[in-house]
């Protein structure tokens, strides 16, 4: 007797995070969550943390290609996700396989840690502006991020505005500016979601926790589902705010620092 239809399929080419709040671990956590079949390239390994990054290995282009060959070969996908992509090297590669894999793709453009760990080489920013964005279906770069890519300093909805104008000159066809770390004068977490024509300001409760981790993964990767799942852009992309919010709200302790959203939310917990 054959086995039901498999769901959508989503493929994450990220690093490892050993505290399981993000990287690979919130991929594929944010992935069972929203109902599609989660997929892994292991591009390196990190001994992390609550407290930070204390090491990270990078793994040879060769073995994350032969990941990457190996799933897309035989099982397919119908979205890509990319997070940490430490050296020019690793960028360069992977863009190349997304360019020959008919799916969207959600770049990450991942640079530093929630702790303020470096996590993307300095030589690879030109690869990432290159060679990465141009082949991305949405980016999705944090405040921090796009400074790096674009040296814009983003203090206000304003200049959300000029960062997106300056990532979308890169390639990608839609971005993501996440404001999460622009000043809370509003009480509100807002995110500018953009292709240079039209514009969505996505807007949701500011929550005060400090709990935080993995929330660029998470709605990268929700972002991914969404899009596998068929939904447009605008659709997957505010769809995704709304499941990170929720995660950002629930979020919890975890050893003696920033502890990590919860992915599994929706699914409830017994009470204590």
């Amino acid at each position: 007797m054959s086995g039901r239809t498999a769901p959508p399929r989503v493929l994450t080419v990220a690093g490892s995070d050993s505290g399981g709040g993000a990287g690979i671990q919130a991929d594929l956590k944010t992935m069972l969550a929203l109902g599609v079949h989660g997929m892994s390239v292991l591009t390196a390994v990190t001994a992390q943390n609550s407290l930070g990054v204390q090491g990270a290995w990078e793994l040879p282009v060769e073995a994350v290609r032969a990941q990457y060959r190996s799933v897309v070969d035989d099982i397919g996908v119908q979205a890509v996700k990319t997070g940490m992509l430490s050296s020019a090297e690793l960028v360069e590669a992977v863009a190349d396989l997304i360019a020959g894999t008919d799916a969207p793709a959600v770049v990450d453009p991942v640079g530093v840690s929630k702790h303020g760990d470096p996590l993307l080489a300095v030589s690879a920013l030109e690869t990432v502006r290159t060679r990465l964005l141009p082949v991305a279906t949405v980016a999705t770069p944090n405040l921090d991020e796009v400074a790096q890519l674009t040296d814009i300093r983003v203090e206000s909805e304003q200049d959300m505005r000029r960062a997106a104008r300056a990532v979308l000159d890169f390639g990608p066809r839609w971005v993501v500016i996440k404001g999460g770390h622009l000043a809370a004068s509003t009480g509100e977490a807002v995110d500018l979601l953009t292709d240079g024509t039209q514009e969505h300001w996505l807007r949701a409760p500011r929550h005060d926790n400090r709990h935080t981790h993995g929330t660029g993964c998470t709605l990268a990767s929700a972002v991914a589902s969404h899009l596998a799942l068929g939904r447009p852009v605008p659709e997957a992309v505010t769809a995704a705010k709304e499941y990170v919010t929720g995660a950002i709200a629930a979020g919890f302790a975890l050893g003696a620092g920033i502890g990590p959203v919860d992915h599994g939310w929706r699914i409830g917990r017994e009470p204590e």
